[in-house]
C-alpha cells in the first residue's frame, strides 16, 4: 500500500478538495469513491497517468451516496456496464433511484447544482452488490455517524475511510468532523471511531484529502473536534458565530476548509441532530 495516494479531481478548480483512491482488490483494480459527475474529466486524466482507465476497472467500492463521493458513478456505469458497485445496504436504492437524491440537493443548491455536481444518473440494480463483511478481500464495515448508510473498508494496515474520519488538509494536524444534514448522529460517530481504532490501521485515507499515518492522534483529534462542535450548536451559537469561530479553530487553512466542506452546513446538520433528540424526548 506503499503507492495508495489520491487521485485529486479538482473540484471547482480546487486542489485537494475531493480526491479517488485506485486500489487493489481480490479481483482486479477497483475505484474507491467517484466525485461527482462534474469531475468525471479530472478522474480519467489521473488514471490515466496512473496508466489505466475506466474501462479497465472491475469495481466501484462507495462509502457512502453524497454527491461528493458518489455523484458520478451512474454516470461511469452507463459508460462501463462491466462495473460492480458496491454499496451499504441503506444507500443502494438511492443508486438504483436517485431521484430523491437530486431533489433533496437541488433544493439545498439551487442553480449551482448543476455546475457543481453535473449529472447524477441512476445505476442499473444488476450492478449493485451489498458491502459488507469480505468484499474482494477488504472488509466491509459499518461507519455511521456522519451518514447513516456510511461504511469503510480495511485491508492490510489500510482503511479506505470516506468521510468516516472527517476532513484532514495534507500537512494540517486540524481534523474538521464533517456533519451536513441530513443524518448526524455524534454518538454513533464516536462508536465508528472506535471500530476503525479497533482495526490497528496503520494509515487512514480520506477523501477530503490524502492519507494519513498518525492514525491514533488524528482519531483522538477527531473525537474531540465534534465534541466541540456538537457543544457550541447544542449551546446555542447560531450559524456565523459557529462558521467564524469554526474557521478560527482550523488556523491559516479555515478558508480552504471551509471550502472543501463548508461550515454553515456542518452548523445545520447538528443543529437537526439536536433537535431531533429533542422532539423525540
Amino acid at each position: 500500500m506503499d503507492s495508495l495516494r489520491p487521485i485529486d479531481l479538482h473540484f471547482g478548480s480546487r486542489p485537494r478538495a475531493i480526491g479517488a483512491y485506485l486500489v487493489e482488490t481480490d479481483d482486479g483494480p477497483a475505484l474507491f469513491d467517484t466525485g461527482p459527475t462534474s469531475t468525471l474529466p479530472a478522474l480519467e486524466e489521473g488514471l490515466s497517468e496512473r496508466g489505466t482507465s475506466l474501462a479497465e476497472l472491475r469495481h466501484v467500492l462507495l462509502s457512502h451516496i453524497h454527491l461528493d463521493h458518489a455523484g458520478a458513478v451512474g454516470t461511469i456505469v452507463r459508460a462501463h456496464p462491466h462495473l460492480t458497485v458496491w454499496v451499504s445496504e441503506a444507500g443502494a436504492p438511492h443508486l438504483v433511484d436517485p431521484s430523491r437524491l437530486e431533489r433533496s440537493a437541488r433544493g439545498l443548491y439551487g442553480e449551482a447544482f448543476d455546475p457543481l455536481w453535473g449529472e447524477l444518473a441512476a445505476v442499473p440494480g444488476a450492478n449493485v452488490r451489498i458491502a459488507e463483511g469480505d468484499v474482494l478481500g477488504w472488509e466491509a464495515f459499518p461507519t455511521v455517524g456522519h451518514a447513516s448508510h456510511h461504511v469503510s473498508y480495511a485491508r492490510e494496515g489500510t482503511v479506505l475511510a470516506g468521510d468516516a474520519a472527517g476532513v484532514r488538509l495534507p500537512g494540517s494536524a486540524y481534523v474538521l468532523p464533517v456533519s451536513p444534514p441530513p443524518d448526524i448522529d455524534v454518538e454513533a460517530w464516536h462508536a465508528t471511531v472506535e471500530a476503525i481504532r479497533a482495526r490497528r490501521p496503520e494509515r487512514l485515507a480520506l477523501i477530503h484529502f490524502g492519507v494519513h499515518e498518525d492514525v491514533a492522534e488524528h482519531l483522538d483529534r477527531l473525537g474531540r473536534e465534534l465534541d466541540v462542535w456538537a457543544g457550541r450548536v447544542r449551546d446555542g451559537l447560531d450559524v456565523d458565530a459557529f462558521v467564524a469561530v469554526a474557521r478560527a479553530d482550523a488556523g491559516a487553512e479555515g478558508d480552504t476548509y471551509d471550502s472543501v466542506a463548508p461550515f454553515w452546513q456542518s452548523w445545520h446538520g447538528l443543529r437537526r441532530y439536536w433537535d431531533t433528540r429533542q422532539q423525540a424526548e
